[in-house]
This record gives C-alpha cells, sequence and structure tokens, in this order.
C-alpha cells in the first residue's frame, strides 16, 4: 500500500482553508482525512486545522482497529466528539461564529477500507477500470438531483452548487455517513476537496491516473488539471494504491 497527501492554494484564493494528510496508529494502519473549511475571517483555517488536529492526535492512540465494526465505531465516537469541540469552539469565539468544515477520511488496512463523509468532500474508488464516486455529496444541488428536480448535467453549473445541507461543526448534533468497501489489489483510492471535483470529471480524473506512472506524478497531475482548468478554489487530495510493491509515502 502507498499514499500520498497534497494541498494547493489553488489560482485565487488567498488562503488555504483545506487541510488533511495521512497518520498511522501504533499498528501502522494508515488513516487519510481531507478537510475543506468554511467560516467568516480565518475561521475556515480554524476548523479543518482543529479537525485533522483532533482526528490525527485520536488516531495516534487507537489500538485494535481489526474489523470494519472496530473502524465504523471509531469514527463515529471521534467524529461526534470533534464535531462538537468545533461547534463548542464556534459558539464561545465570536469571529468564528458560523464556522465549519467538510470531511471525507479513510481508515484503510490491507482487509478492508471504511469511509466516512460529511458535507460535498468525496472518495472516488478506482478499481483499474472503473473509476467511481463512493461517497454521497451531502448537498443542496445533490438533493434536487436525487428527488428528481435537475439533471446531474444542470448541477454541475447550478447557481448553489456550494450550499451545503450537512457539514462538521455548524450544529451541535451531526449525521455521518460511513461505508465499507473491499479493494483488490491494483485498485486506488482519492479522496478530495471540491476543488478537485469541481474542475475534473471522473474520466478526467481515471485518464490522469492511468496515464501517470508514479503516484506522485498522478497527484501532481490532478492538481495541475485543477489549476489550469481555472483553479478558484483550494484543490486537496489524498491517493491510496494497493499494490504488492514495496511501501512509500
Amino acid at each position: 500500500m502507498k499514499a500520498i497527501f497534497m494541498t494547493d492554494r489553488g489560482k485565487v484564493r488567498q488562503h488555504n482553508e483545506d487541510n488533511g494528510g495521512i497518520f498511522l496508529n501504533p499498528q501502522g494502519v494508515r488513516h487519510a482525512i481531507v478537510a475543506d473549511g468554511m467560516g467568516g475571517h480565518r475561521a475556515g483555517d480554524v476548523a479543518s486545522e482543529m479537525t485533522i488536529d483532533y482526528m490525527s492526535k485520536s488516531w495516534s492512540q487507537s489500538v485494535d482497529i481489526l474489523s470494519p465494526d472496530d473502524a465504523e465505531d471509531w469514527f463515529r465516537d471521534h467524529i461526534v466528539k470533534v464535531n462538537k469541540l468545533l461547534f463548542e469552539h464556534s459558539e464561545k469565539n465570536t469571529e468564528c461564529q458560523g464556522m465549519g468544515t467538510t470531511i471525507v477520511a479513510a481508515i484503510c488496512t490491507e482487509a478492508f477500507i471504511t469511509i466516512a463523509n460529511i458535507g460535498d468532500s468525496r472518495c472516488y474508488l478506482f478499481d483499474g477500470s472503473e473509476f467511481r464516486q463512493v461517497t454521497e455529496d451531502h448537498s443542496l444541488v445533490n438533493e434536487l438531483v436525487r428527488s428528481g428536480q435537475i439533471s446531474r448535467e444542470d448541477a454541475e453549473h447550478h447557481p448553489r452548487k456550494n450550499v451545503l445541507l450537512r457539514a462538521l461543526g455548524t450544529e451541535l448534533y451531526v449525521e455521518i455517513d460511513i461505508t465499507t468497501i473491499y479493494m483488490d489489489q491494483g485498485s486506488m483510492l482519492l479522496l478530495c476537496s471540491d476543488g478537485l471535483s469541481n474542475k475534473l470529471n471522473a474520466d478526467d480524473m481515471k485518464n490522469i491516473v492511468l496515464r501517470e506512472k508514479q503516484l506522485q506524478d498522478k497527484a501532481d497531475s490532478l492538481i495541475g488539471q485543477a489549476n489550469q482548468n481555472g483553479g478558484e478554489d483550494n484543490i486537496t487530495l489524498v491517493l491510496v494504491e494497493f499494490s504488492n510493491e514495496s511501501e512509500s509515502g
């Protein structure tokens, strides 16, 4: 298993409110996260940074994540706790009122991958032939698509595309989507903020990961293409490659 994390401010934004990383627990199990912060003056930075700081420290102390149930329980426990932490911080600090963040995270073992998400940061799976979105966006536009009010094509250019129905830290209680999938050798997992997914569709992503041989080159090309296509937002990704080769990253 190989993994890489990259983040880029993009070509327009003055600050990078995205955050993320790849973290190991004492058993060497990887936990990958992408968080896209939002809010008032620098509050998006605060929300995403607090989330990554809490989740990474908690993961560094976690043990006995041996089954999908263990991983799913871990996510439920710690995402609830970090949501409360963010909400209480925003209530106590006026400059952070209304802050929040998306989160998409994966616990990656050799046997299974457990994925949790809130918001519109996404997880994609590439199995060598099909490149598909695993997570569901918690956005107004996606609800309009799901209810048949607009088409998926209309959604790409909808004026309220960035309106979220669910985010981490904006309310005291939050609903979390959690799923477990099983990976074959040669498969790849992509976690990303909407700075990437708004600029590249699944076919674009598939073409890049097929074209580039090295994991670093795949990540560089994905971010480079998003910037070439406008780069109006921060761009953040994690790539996890499942192979028999020696590990790096």
